[in-house]
């Protein structure tokens, strides 16, 4: 089968050995979240929506649904009464996150409509509240090709890594440039062949830097169903729910200490020593 562009990255005959950084007391896996559960950690969820009533779920703590309104202030409609997703998409990607970290808090911000298409506005505005609303990480399984969106785009996400807000961006599915996937400061993340559902790996050649299970995955869908799908957009949530774990253990890391972990127990780093 095709696999989604950005994977051939992360094919076993392709990818390198990574060295993690020499530090006092190594950094693995067991170190970084261990007997964590995500909890303390808001993680929100820019999407189609969540079905919170979905088991793989297990409910959703707030959020907010988005729409385009040329009348608006900023054009953009706000409703943060209890919404539902519109796809199932969203709701795939918060099931993936609760398998990793069953206790963080997840928010369901919907930008993507029924057809899981929206504006690069809404998008933005999705981040912008995320920001704004105190979350911790921030899935976004999406994506705009709008070159009109590069400058505004990286200077919300900007903020966002100055703010200590981590976003976790799938790479398009298509190779071509998409954003905010490409910029440095999001952990940008490709789907890959997997020998378990929450692997992931690091590629020594970016821009796309991390690449986890996507890749005929069972996924949560509406109507409490199970599906199984493939696509950049379920690996990212699995990097999400890893960073949401190790946030619950060692609250106050800034992004880009996060990244540093994950590099340095990333299925492809070098036992320490070696």
């Amino acid at each position: 089968m095709d696999h989604p562009a950005w994977s051939e990255a992360f094919a076993p005959d392709r990818l390198a050995t990574i060295r993690p950084l020499a530090l006092p007391q190594p950094m693995t896996p067991d170190w970084a979240w261990a007997g964590a559960t995500g909890q303390g950690v808001k993680v929100a969820v820019i999407d189609s929506g969540v079905d919170g009533a979905h088991p793989l779920v297990g409910g959703v703590a707030g959020g907010v649904a988005l729409e385009y309104d040329a009348d608006a202030p900023g054009r953009v409609r706000y409703d943060d009464s209890p919404h539902t997703d519109l796809f199932g998409h969203g709701t795939a990607c918060a099931g993936l996150i609760r398998a990793l970290a069953p206790q963080c808090e997840l928010f369901s911000v919907r930008v993507l409509g029924r057809k899981l298409t929206g504006k690069g506005l809404v998008l933005a505005a999705g981040i912008r509240w995320a920001i704004d609303n105190g979350m911790h990480v921030v899935n976004l399984s999406l994506s705009t090709k709008s070159t009109d969106l590069f400058g505004p785009l990286h200077e919300l996400v900007d903020e966002a890594y100055f703010r200590g807000v981590l976003l976790v961006s799938a790479v398009n599915n298509s190779p071509m440039p998409s954003y905010p996937s490409l910029y440095s400061s999001v952990i940008s993340v490709a789907a890959r062949p997997h020998d378990g559902p929450q692997s992931f790996a690091y590629n020594p050649e970016p821009p796309v830097e991390f690449g986890a299970a996507g890749i005929d995955v069972d996924v949560a869908w509406l109507g409490g169903a199970v599906i199984t799908a493939t696509g950049n957009s379920f690996a990212a949530p699995v990097v999400a729910g890893y960073a949401a774990r190790l946030l619950s253990k060692h609250p106050g890391l800034t992004p880009f200490q996060v990244k540093t972990v994950l590099h340095a127990v990333a299925d492809n780093a070098a036992p320490a020593g070696r």
